[in-house]
């Protein structure tokens, strides 16, 4: 499929679902980063011609990285009058509880924190606003490596592009004109203050856990099995406790 099909398709299956709910939503509501995923899914649910709301949620963000997600959303206002931005920091909220669980500190934890905070800020307007949360995972990060926190990005009502690997994402980032210095800026998640690159976190490049996907006789495969088993428990239903006689 060629990027700009792959882009409509995505659009439909956005404006379907909406129709699908019962309770229509007024509003999409997109967290965006300054990355590639966020750009090209707040892209995308813009042309649907639906209210499109873009959040910056800057916590002890990098500043490049906090100033390529202004830039994404005054890109947006620019060509698509259906969307609207906020800016809400979240320094002094997650300040709040690194200090208040200061007895149970743990980097990783802290850093998925991170993560939990945006989700519930992303739903506390889309309650507000009659919304939906649309997600921004990937292939590769939902359904290859878990590279992400729990229930993907804290949770998440519909997720348009989890099937298409970060390639087809870049693609489609092309297609859609999207900034250059966001399609080339090195991935990451922003959840680290030392700001390491997805990349650096993984030992793997997209491409080659792209390839690895794809090929078990890949060189980059076993690497790719390390990285993938202890994070299966993300992909997987939540595990209940199932009374077969009652």
């Amino acid at each position: 499929m060629k990027p700009s099909e792959r882009i409509e398709y995505i659009k439909k299956w956005i404006v379907d679902y909406c129709k699908s709910m019962a309770k229509k939503p007024d509003a999409l509501v997109i967290g965006v980063s300054g990355g590639i995923d966020s750009s090209v899914t707040s892209t995308i649910c813009a042309k649907t011609n639906i209210k499109t709301i873009v959040v910056s949620l800057p916590i002890k963000q990098n500043l490049q990285q906090h100033n390529l997600s202004l830039d994404h959303q005054d890109w947006l206002l620019k060509k698509y009058p259906n969307v609207k931005k906020y800016i809400i920091s979240l320094d002094n909220v997650f300040e709040s509880f690194e200090k208040t669980l200061n007895k149970f500190k743990n980097d990783l934890a802290l850093a998925n924190s991170r993560s939990r905070l945006r989700m519930m800020t992303l739903y506390q307007i889309a309650q507000s606003e009659n919304g939906i949360v649309v997600g921004t995972g990937n292939k590769v990060e939902d359904f290859g490596v878990g590279f992400y926190t729990k229930y993907g990005d804290g949770g998440v009502d519909i997720s348009p592009i989890a099937d298409c690997t970060k390639t087809q994402v870049w693609e489609m980032g092309k297609q859609l004109d999207i900034l250059s210095k966001i399609i080339e800026a090195a991935p990451t998640d922003g959840l680290w203050n030392d700001n390491r690159s997805d990349e650096q976190q993984l030992g793997l490049t997209y491409s080659q856990i792209e390839e690895a996907m794809s090929n078990k006789n890949s060189k980059y495969f076993s690497k790719y099995l390390s990285l993938r088993e202890p994070n299966l428990h993300k992909m997987k239903p939540i595990p209940i406790c199932k009374f077969k006689n009652d």
